[in-house]
């Protein structure tokens, strides 16, 4: 059963949304009070407005709150990385501080964790935004996420999402991962489980992200099947790259070679000779690059990653001495 609860919400410029959010996410923990210890872990990713004032008026209020500001906006995957890194919950929910999350849906991503599923997503399934610049990317990408990493999920995109501990605390984020966890998470071996829940249509302030953060998203699910496949094995790629250029540069080598001393035929001025010595140079290029994978995946898993953002400070009570 779980013990207690952390919900992560990154912020940024979101000063007429936060009072609300918190009002209404306070309302949602009091009723899990008797059940489960509960903190909520704000991280400001470097508002420009008023939005970290306003935090720390919450802190001031609400002693289950932490508030973490960054230096400058780093972007939601790093303030995500940031939130787990300072949670103390056995269970970590994440969420938007947009208002379009519900928090009344929380319960039912606990219920999920109970009944032994180590992540329980949110599926936006009447989801409110925009058909053009929201939904159709969103659409586009949950296809090629799924069909490309073999976890299939409605909504990667949706930020409502609880996770055991542990799973987070074994992941490292860079770029736009944050979406990906629960395809990065399926390397551990996690049972993932998929729920609806509410969407809201955005009533204050404006949207962050929008069409222009697909091609990132792109690039990252590349990165993200390299991780998932060969991240401990790269020779197994480049390498295979390497023998399938190089026996191809070879083969066209021995057509021209039984050319040249069989049918006394010139081959100097060939294309054909070009590509084949191209081929075979771009296979040896690649199985080195492979052997330098495997060194570099070494050093990867035996030392520490580096952090992905710098704190300003941070806002949080400490604990009594005993």
């Amino acid at each position: 059963m779980v013990r207690k609860i952390s919900v992560v919400i990154p912020v940024f410029n979101e000063e007429e949304n936060l009072r609300g959010l918190h009002e209404e996410l306070s309302s949602v923990l009091d009723s899990l009070r008797n059940e489960m210890e509960s903190e909520i872990v704000y991280v400001d990713d470097g508002s420009s407005d008023t939005s970290f004032d306003i935090l720390k008026e919450i802190y001031e209020m609400d002693s289950r709150v932490r508030v973490i500001r960054f230096r400058k906006n780093y972007g939601q995957t790093a303030a995500l990385a940031a939130g787990f890194d300072h949670a103390t919950g056995d269970v970590v929910i994440t969420m938007d501080a947009d208002r379009q999350n519900d928090p009344a849906d929380i319960p039912r991503l606990i219920q999920g964790i109970n009944e032994g599923y180590d992540v329980v997503s949110g599926w936006r399934k009447d989801r409110k935004d925009p058909f053009v610049n929201r939904r159709l990317p969103s659409m586009i990408a949950n296809g090629l996420i799924s069909i490309i990493t073999g976890v299939h999920l409605h909504d990667y995109g949706c930020t409502l999402k609880a996770y055991r501990r542990e799973i987070v605390t074994n992941i490292q984020l860079y770029g736009e991962m944050h979406r990906f966890i629960p395809a990065i998470a399926s390397w551990l071996g996690v049972s993932i489980s998929e729920v609806p829940v509410n969407h809201r249509p955005r009533t204050a302030g404006k949207s962050k992200y929008g069409i222009s953060r697909t091609v990132r998203v792109i690039l990252d699910l590349i990165t993200v099947k390299f991780l998932l496949s060969f991240s401990t094995r790269p020779i197994q790629f480049f390498g295979l790259l390497g023998v399938v250029s190089g026996g191809m540069g070879f083969c066209i080598g021995l057509y021209l070679t039984i050319l040249k001393y069989f049918y006394r035929e010139s081959i100097g001025g060939r294309p054909l000779l070009m590509l084949a010595v191209l081929l075979i140079f771009i296979g040896v290029q690649f199985v080195s690059m492979g052997l330098l994978g495997e060194l570099m995946a070494r050093t990867y898993h035996e030392t520490q990653g580096k952090s992905i953002y710098w704190i300003r400070e941070i806002c949080e009570r400490k604990k009594a001495e005993t």
